[in-house]
């Protein structure tokens, strides 16, 4: 894509649907696992997300719609009454700090194991074909459980549970919510082909294996509107033994199926998730031209590489992780082209304020420094 005279920089605000941004710099939804009882958001997370209101949209961590959606510990939920308090607390704190937030809605599908899920419950996903991976459990990272096939019938009551979390979702203040079709998690194991085996209306075809991805992303639209909703998708990522033999014709079709319903955004996952963006050849330009709204792309993007992609076109917004847990004050840095602050993996996953909230700003830093 070549740049237009009018093309915005990174640090230019925009409007996605109905969601106004103060710049283009978006935090990506983080896994920290701080959840407490009831998998409420922690007590710390409003200053967690308070500090970091500067961006141009804060997504939530991936937040499950049901008890059977979770499929780590200690990652909070978007289903009861205490999580949407729990919640309220955050959202009020960025926008008190004048910022954005979206939450994630995710079902993690097969990517779970029994001791995190309702007594005498299994994981469920498209085919009952257990993920070489892991997940986090009480005791560690474990394998992750054998799951069953989710039958015909039961498919309508999943997609009813997004459009539950997503009302829940407005009542707790967010300005919208991210549908996470990413990563190899409920959604992403309905559209591959590696994953799903149905022979019924939800499998077998691209346009089966797009159904479900179409029709949650429509009842969430229609229960708080399209201007309030983006979805996330990873094309080639290979996270959570999630593979699809064809998927640029799979994605395309996928996007051409929701474009009608004009969602606020589509944040895309290029290459393989925490890993090389050219992990696999895929033609985003070709998937984006699918697509009329706005497009955020994600991974492993440093300042140089957001200020590029801005100016080129090729993308409205650019998605930060890693710099974002680190630098609650990225947004300044990255204008400024001043140093980061070195992440702590050590304090990604569970604990306290340590790794969390007690990252210093750019200013605390060289106040510490006398500079």
């Amino acid at each position: 894509m070549t740049k237009h005279a009018n093309t915005p920089s990174l640090f230019d605000p925009a409007r996605f649907g109905d969601i106004t941004l103060a710049n283009r710099v978006v935090m990506a939804p983080l896994t920290r696992n701080r959840a407490i009882a009831g998998q409420v958001p922690s007590p710390l997370a409003p200053e967690y997300y308070g500090q970091r209101a500067s961006a141009g949209l804060l997504i939530s961590e991936a937040t499950q719609i049901s008890p059977l959606g979770q499929g780590y510990l200690d990652t909070p939920g978007i289903h009861s009454d205490d999580q949407v308090a729990g919640w309220r607390s955050v959202t009020d704190e960025v926008h008190r700090r004048g910022g954005r937030i979206v939450v994630q809605l995710w079902h993690v599908g097969r990517v779970s194991h029994v001791s995190l899920l309702p007594e005498g419950e299994v994981p469920v996903a498209p085919s009952a074909i257990r993920a070489e991976t892991k997940t986090f459990t009480a005791d560690g990272f474990v394998d992750v459980s054998e799951p069953r096939e989710l039958a015909l019938e039961e498919i309508a009551g999943v997609i009813d549970d997004f459009r539950h979390a997503a009302r829940k979702a407005i009542a707790a203040g967010f300005d919208g919510v991210e549908v996470h079709a990413a990563n190899g998690y409920l959604i992403d194991q309905f559209l591959r082909d590696g994953t799903n085996k149905r022979s019924d209306a939800y499998g077998g075809s691209i346009e089966n294996r797009t159904r479900f991805f179409y029709e949650v992303i429509e009842a969430v639209v229609a229960e708080i509107g399209a201007g309030r909703v983006g979805v996330r998708i990873s094309p080639v990522t290979p996270a959570n033994d999630c593979a699809d033999s064809n998927p640029q014709p799979l994605f395309e079709r996928a996007l051409e199926r929701i474009a009608p319903l004009g969602l606020s955004y589509v944040h895309v996952i290029e290459g393989s998730t925490g890993g090389p963006r050219d992990y696999a050849p895929f033609d985003y330009d070709a998937l984006r031209a699918k697509f009329p709204g706005a497009w955020i792309v994600n991974n492993g993007y440093d300042r140089a590489d957001a200020i590029k992609a801005l100016a080129s076109g090729r993308a409205d917004a650019v998605a930060f992780g890693v710099p974002f847990i680190a630098n609650p004050d990225l947004v300044r840095r990255l204008r400024e082209d001043a140093p980061l602050n070195e992440a702590d993996r050590a304090t990604f996953y569970r604990g306290g304020a340590a790794g969390y909230t007690d990252y210093p700003t750019l200013q605390e830093a060289t106040a510490d420094t006398g500079g």
